[in-house]
């Protein structure tokens, strides 16, 4: 019987993407970088992001060094910690203030509680700073249950995480769906747990998949 559905945070239950790239391309222009291709821009952002969190992800960084190798990969420069410190802080107060809920999120949330099922997010990223994420987009009120991967061993997809999570909902993996973005970390790394698993595809980039919705209202909460 289905107990508890769990969401994923970023470009699942918040628009992060949108938030990255507006973020990116005004921050950019503030340093003087070649705005020509801002496809190309992000693209590099993105890449030097997803390698960097995922170091953190396994453990091998910290949270705040992963912010670090970023500035320092994407802008090829030699900055002290002090200096990448400083110079990040013009992309995260620009990204914060981007960050706007998805208009299919707190509708399906509500549904979800509506149906007796409880309401939980796993998400990879550090606890105190998702949390504000929640609080400035509003979901904060709407999930009965967070989980950072800070506050775990590993992130998702590492088995870890997601045991870790049932253990904190008291709950066995066959009562958890799990809805991500993240064909890897949310989709298949929920199966390998033992979960059940639905892609959101939005962009409808995963043809392949079997189990997936293009927007978070065709969710079938049906045990």
């Amino acid at each position: 019987m289905l107990k508890v559905v769990l969401f994923d945070l970023d470009d699942t239950l918040v628009d992060q993407e949108s938030a990255a790239r507006a973020a990116l391309l005004d921050w950019a222009l503030e340093l003087g970088l070649d705005l020509d291709d801002q496809d190309e821009l992000l693209a590099a952002w993105l890449a030097v992001s997803e390698e960097a969190y995922a170091r953190y992800s396994r453990r091998e960084i910290t949270f705040a060094e992963q912010r670090r190798v970023r500035v320092r990969e994407f802008l090829g420069a030699d900055a002290s910690d002090e200096e990448a410190d400083e110079l990040f802080s013009g992309y995260l107060t620009r990204y914060e203030q981007a960050w706007r809920a998805f208009d299919d999120a707190v509708p399906t949330l509500r549904r979800v509680r509506d149906a007796g099922l409880v309401t939980a997010l796993l998400t990879n990223g550090d606890g105190v700073y998702q949390h504000r994420k929640l609080d400035r987009t509003g979901l904060a009120a709407h999930l009965d249950v967070v989980v950072a991967s800070g506050d775990l061993p590993a992130g998702k997809p590492d088995p870890r995480a997601f045991a870790a999570a049932c253990e904190i909902l008291g709950v066995a993996p066959d009562s958890v769906l799990m809805v991500g973005n993240d064909v890897v970390k949310d989709y298949q790394g929920s199966l390998d747990a033992g979960m059940r698993a639905v892609l959101l595809d939005r962009a409808g980039l995963h043809p392949e998949v079997e189990h997936r919705v293009a927007g978070l209202a065709e969710l079938d909460l049906r045990g």
